[in-house]
């Protein structure tokens, strides 16, 4: 049984602690962070945790200018989803070679079972990954709560002035409509709620996905033997009579 779950939403609204506890939690579980795929040259983008920056990066010079006046980081062109979709495509190959090499250790007591936690900022924005996903969770925080988060976080490379009401959350507002409109079904995460509630709501949901899923590839019960009445063949039935005009109407 494989599983893909995205946890995205807006910046600073949680995702990465949540992805955190979910993969300390769950069993077989890998981890794919979306910014690991940013197109930068040596590092990565404003805004970007260094404990989920990529080693190697594309030039610098592919991140554009927009016409806000800011390198274009919030965009969905300043990734290389083409690179993240192949690596999910090798986790669904060979879930276990894949946890191997990113050093999970397959637990014997549930080793039909393998989970993949997508995070980031612009999971379902891309289609070729929109229907791989088992399930689509996106966290909130109301845009001050957002704004103080972020004007608090120290990035390796610091937001420049005037880069969150400028260019993050006019294009957080951008790519969330065009996912609604889209029609993406996600499940709606209150980042205000504390590190454990989340936790505890997210996790226990994932484990019934899991159940469901178990019980739906379970074998069917054998049904008895039918007791054959008088008169009645096997796979006999008696026809119907045909319905009368007014019925049918």
């Amino acid at each position: 049984m494989k599983l893909i779950v995205g946890i995205g939403g807006m910046t600073n609204g949680g995702k990465t602690t949540l992805t955190n506890s979910l993969l300390r939690a769950l069993p077989n579980c890998c981890v794919i962070h979306q910014d690991d795929f940013f197109k930068a040259g040596g590092e990565a983008g404003p805004g970007t945790e260094p404990e989920v920056q990529a080693p190697l990066f594309q030039p610098q010079d592919q991140i554009a200018v927009g016409e806000d006046g800011f390198k274009q980081w919030d965009v969905l062109e300043s990734l290389d989803m083409e690179a993240m979709l192949d690596t999910v495509q090798a986790w669904l190959s060979s879930p276990q070679k894949f946890a191997r090499a990113h050093g999970v250790s397959v637990q014997p007591e549930a080793s039909d079972t393998h989970i993949l936690l997508l995070e980031g900022f612009l999971l379902y924005s891309y289609k070729p990954l929109v229907d791989l996903y088992s399930r689509r969770y996106f966290l909130t925080v109301p845009y001050e709560e957002c704004k103080w988060r972020r004007s608090t976080r120290n990035y390796t490379v610091p937001d420049p002035p005037g880069l969150f009401d400028g260019h993050v959350w006019p294009m957080y507002q951008k790519y969330r409509q065009e996912m609604e409109a889209n029609g993406v079904e996600v499940v709606y995460l209150d980042g205000m709620k504390s590190r454990e509630e989340l936790f505890r709501e997210v996790l226990e949901d994932i484990q019934n996905s899991l159940l469901n899923r178990s019980q739906e590839s379970a074998p069917s019960p054998a049904r008895p033997a039918r007791t054959q009445g008088p008169g009645r063949g096997c796979g006999h039935r008696t026809a119907r009579p045909a319905a009368s005009q007014q019925d049918s109407m």
